[in-house]
């Protein structure tokens, strides 16, 4: 297929490209970046496609995008999803998850590996890898268990996982507690070249706790979590990194300390890289209304104090990405008080437009930095640049492609998600910033028609 980009705000932070310029693809690769392109192919059929005047099919091989004040920038890459497949598909599936990835403009997702059966074997990464060949239409990576059945006793078949293609090893959900087995797992990663992702979370530190330590715990009157719940775990774990050499990620950062610890690592030339979510930009623990299951996340909602230093971090480059730790439960799953129902909210839909609201319109983040966070820093953070081409727009490169209007408002409405999850505190808030269309490997897999 042809598609034909025309008008775009073209936002490319490998090349520093920012200029409103055209994008010809062709056959799934971009052929073409330049001024007053044209397709090559004579047009053969008008058929109309009804888009507030964005976009029609010029042919039954051709698309024509007016991407006139819109940005166009590399597919986005999450590095931090739970797609819930295999086992827990009552919550999310591959087809489903993928879909609601491909609304929010991504072309690129890694999926965490907490499901029923664990993913710690190269027979499960390769069940998960076949299937989103066949359902999902775009790249969905399988990350692999650290620990068997993640029940930090014994090392999981990484090097098998690596082979079959898993990014990363992750313990997602908790932390592997015992340290000389991390150690072990930190060594594995470092000869195989792999990054660690972790989940930073002392268990015998949270105490039953479902909210921040802090003033509005005693508000809600419910238990809290405090910061060295997870500030103890992310110091050694930047020490087992430091130690051997390995690439630290660090999951859904969230608290004033961590951020600090990896500002200083990085400055004595630890290999350590790290995301924070949406929703702990967006918000702080002051939000938190009453007893709402839909507040509850893991890490939980922390104060302004780490909120701000995780927009700061985010800023100065300390923080590498945008991940959205999008967890999908079933509806009686995030019912009653918090201090029974599950942990996490949905994301993927949702983090584009928290992104425009609350970083680049109040200019904290410029576009091209806001491309740099959600596309191409976690591209790079897992080696999916160089080896797949993800996280920049270049001629020759696979066209995988996010257009997005800066400037649409719009109401989150939980009842539309493609996603089967609807867990979100973000229902009913007003945002700007909106997907328009979603190109993966040069194929339209989201087009923002009317209703959706």
């Amino acid at each position: 297929m042809q598609i034909l980009i025309r008008n775009g705000r073209v936002l490319d932070p490998d090349s520093g490209c920012d200029r409103v310029t055209d994008i010809l693809i062709e056959d799934g690769v971009v052929t073409r970046i330049g001024d007053n392109l044209d397709f090559p192919a004579p047009r053969r059929r008008a058929v109309s496609m009804e888009a507030g005047g964005s976009g029609e099919v010029v042919s039954d091989e051709s698309a024509l995008i007016d991407a006139s004040g819109c940005w166009v920038m590399p597919g986005l890459v999450d590095l931090h999803v739970h797609l819930r497949d295999p086992g827990l598909t009552y919550k999310e599936d591959i087809g489903t998850g993928s879909e609601a990835a491909a609304r929010g403009g991504y072309t690129t997702i890694c999926a965490m590996p907490n499901t029923r059966p664990v993913i710690d074997t190269p027979d499960k990464v390769n069940y998960v890898r076949f299937k989103a060949a066949a359902l999902s239409p775009i790249h969905v990576m399988q990350i692999g268990a650290i620990t068997r059945g993640q029940k930090g006793e014994e090392l999981a078949d990484i090097q098998g996982m690596a082979d079959a293609g898993s990014p990363a090893i992750s313990e997602d959900g908790k932390s592997v507690m015992d340290a000389r087995i991390a150690l072990e797992a930190f060594r594995m990663a470092a000869s195989l070249n792999i990054p660690v992702c972790a989940h930073c979370e002392d268990k015998n530190l949270v105490n039953g706790g479902v909210v921040n330590d802090d003033a509005n715990a005693g508000r809600l009157n419910l238990p809290g979590i405090t910061n060295s719940t997870e500030d103890v775990i992310t110091a050694r774990d930047l020490v087992l990194a430091a130690e051997t050499g390995a690439h630290l990620h660090l999951c859904h950062v969230s608290t004033k300390g961590a951020v600090e610890m990896i500002r200083i690592a990085k400055a004595h030339g630890v290999h350590v890289t790290a995301e924070v979510c949406p929703h702990h930009f967006s918000m702080t623990s002051d939000d938190i209304p009453r007893d709402n299951p839909q507040y509850k996340m893991n890490p939980p909602l922390r104060t302004p104090q780490d909120r701000d230093a995780l927009i700061e971090g985010l800023r100065d480059g300390t923080i590498d990405c945008i991940a959205t730790d999008h967890a999908p439960h079933a509806a009686n799953e995030k019912f009653g008080s918090m201090k029974t129902c599950a942990f996490g909210i949905v994301g993927l839909e949702t983090a584009v437009a928290l992104t425009v609201t609350k970083l680049v319109e109040p200019g904290i983040l410029t576009p091209l930095q806001m491309a740099q966070v959600m596309s191409t820093g976690p591209a790079r953070a897992f080696d999916l640049m160089d080896q797949y081409g993800d996280g920049k727009i270049a001629e020759g490169n696979p066209a995988d492609i996010v257009v997005i209007d800066p400037g649409q408002e719009w109401v989150i409405d939980k009842r539309k998600f493609a996603s089967k999850g609807s867990n979100t505190p973000f229902d009913g808030w007003k945002v700007r910033g909106r997907v328009k269309w979603t190109i993966c490997e040069g194929e339209i897999v989201y087009h923002d028609e009317p209703g959706n």
